[in-house]
């Protein structure tokens, strides 16, 4: 027998809404039907990034901005400056490195950085110590001007401590787990996410729809049960599979 010999199934948002509504017993029928199940699709990728990291949402990034919104030339860091913007996307930071002579082949050297919180921030006697800096505290909440109803600043920040001197040129890379991109308004788009987790989607947005219908009410808890068996599958194979070694620590006396 003849296969197709095509692995590109990627449906877009209407068919991933449409497919949801026949899950849920349901036709898609009107503007609103689309638009309230777009608004639950938001919603719903919200949620998975407060169940854990996923895999294809980590990054490698650069700082490129003060926290005063001054670029970076070629993201080197400034001097006396301790403060910096984070790409807005970012839910959370992994791993932060401090890089010297980057691009060279021969002494470009990472150092890693501990992070802090901000109760060991704020105790730390000389926050203005200049030097090679060691550690960071990440500030995930984006500083707002209570005056207005737009933020001043939507970035996280990142502090560093010391601060950086002027002896050599220091940049930060960090790895991070950025959102889940929005659906948006066209119907044509494609989901953000590796095709493993479609149907954990389409199954996902079925319970959401389910929950705001009434007369599939008796459809919801099975719809749940679902969902939640389809993406319990999908993140337990969504994991990094390198080798791991645990060595007993023995203290002696």
């Amino acid at each position: 027998m003849a296969i197709e010999g095509t692995y590109a199934f990627n449906p877009d948002f209407g068919e991933i809404i449409e497919e949801a509504y026949e899950r849920a017993g349901l036709e898609l029928r009107s503007g609103y039907d689309l638009r309230t199940a777009r608004r639950s699709l938001n919603f719903l990728t919200l949620e998975w990034q407060n169940r854990g990291i996923n895999l294809w949402t980590i990054g490698e990034e650069k700082v490129s901005e003060t926290s005063g919104g001054v670029a970076l030339t070629d993201n080197a860091l400034v001097s006396g400056t301790a403060s910096y913007k984070i790409d807005i996307d970012t839910i959370s930071l992994l791993d932060v490195v401090l890089r010297t002579n980057d691009g060279n082949a021969t002494t470009q050297t990472d150092y890693h950085m501990s992070r802090i919180s901000e109760p060991t921030y704020a105790t730390i006697p000389n926050k203005l110590t200049t030097g090679r800096p060691l550690q960071y505290y990440f500030q995930r909440i984006g500083i707002r001007d209570t005056s207005s109803v737009a933020p001043v600043n939507q970035n996280d920040l990142i502090t560093l401590w010391p601060v950086p001197d002027s002896t050599t040129t220091y940049k930060i890379v960090y790895w991070r787990i950025k959102r889940i991109s929005d659906t948006g308004k066209n119907a044509a788009n494609t989901a953000d996410i590796p095709a493993r987790f479609l149907s954990p989607l389409a199954a996902g947005l079925a319970y959401h729809i389910a929950c705001k219908r009434p007369e599939v009410v008796d459809r919801v808890q099975m719809l749940k049960q679902q969902y939640d068996e389809l993406f319990r599958e999908a993140a337990d194979e969504d994991r990094d599979k390198t080798s791991a070694r645990f060595v007993p620590y023995i203290p002696s006396y």
